[in-house]
């Protein structure tokens, strides 16, 4: 394995990952609420669609990187949907204990999936990984790029970066009072109403 290719690759997964988005305040979100655990596999969940994209753009896959181009519309607007609705969940959360045992309600694969599925619906991320690529073969002179080398640091990068996050989240999580947790949510549940908003603003004609 080349190993500056490896770390090269594990920097984008750190950068791709780390701006605060829909993404890490849901992973914020789910830490507070529900554990380390499932704030964790909710950003693994976006590891694992990086980890694809980044496997599209390592290999060059022509034909999917333009079907995901022409299908950006109806997966942004998917997409938007979803983050609606999630922000929509927050917003009417039950106060305190009932919102514990709703919490109790999510699975480790409910929680990975959702995202991972939230991550993929924003196809124009395809082209970060496609250029970021693209300059990084330029200066590799191993005669091409090792896709699985790059798959692999882009997702243990991603990983990181969520690992850290739920961890430093969940240090404070038994600190906060039932009512403290019920605003937390009704402000993550505006916000992700408003990146919603935002997504489908992207699609109007300029």
């Amino acid at each position: 394995m080349d190993s500056t290719l490896f770390l090269k690759a594990l920097v984008i997964g750190l950068s791709i990952a780390a701006p605060v988005g829909p993404i890490g305040l849901l992973c914020i979100q789910r830490t507070l609420a529900h554990g380390r655990t499932i704030g964790f596999l909710s950003g693994l969940g976006a590891a694992l669609a990086d980890a694809c994209y980044g496997a599209i753009g390592a290999l060059g896959v022509s034909a999917v990187i333009a079907s995901m181009v022409a299908a950006r519309v109806p997966l942004a607007l998917a997409g938007a949907a979803f983050l609606a609705w999630m922000g929509v969940q927050l917003l009417r959360a039950p106060v305190a204990t009932q919102a514990r045992q709703a919490a109790d309600a999510t699975t480790p694969l409910k929680a990975t999936l959702s995202v991972f599925l939230l991550t993929l619906a924003n196809p124009m991320t395809i082209l970060s990984f496609v250029a970021v690529f693209a300059t990084i073969s330029t200066g590799h002179t191993g005669g091409g790029i090792p896709a699985a080398t790059m798959v692999l640091g882009v997702f243990l990068g991603s990983a990181l970066w969520w690992l850290g996050l739920s961890t430093l989240v969940s240090s404070v999580r038994h600190k906060l009072s039932a009512k403290t947790m019920q605003s937390i949510n009704r402000l993550s549940g505006a916000i992700l109403l408003a990146f919603a908003v935002y997504q489908l603003s992207t699609l109007l004609p300029r």
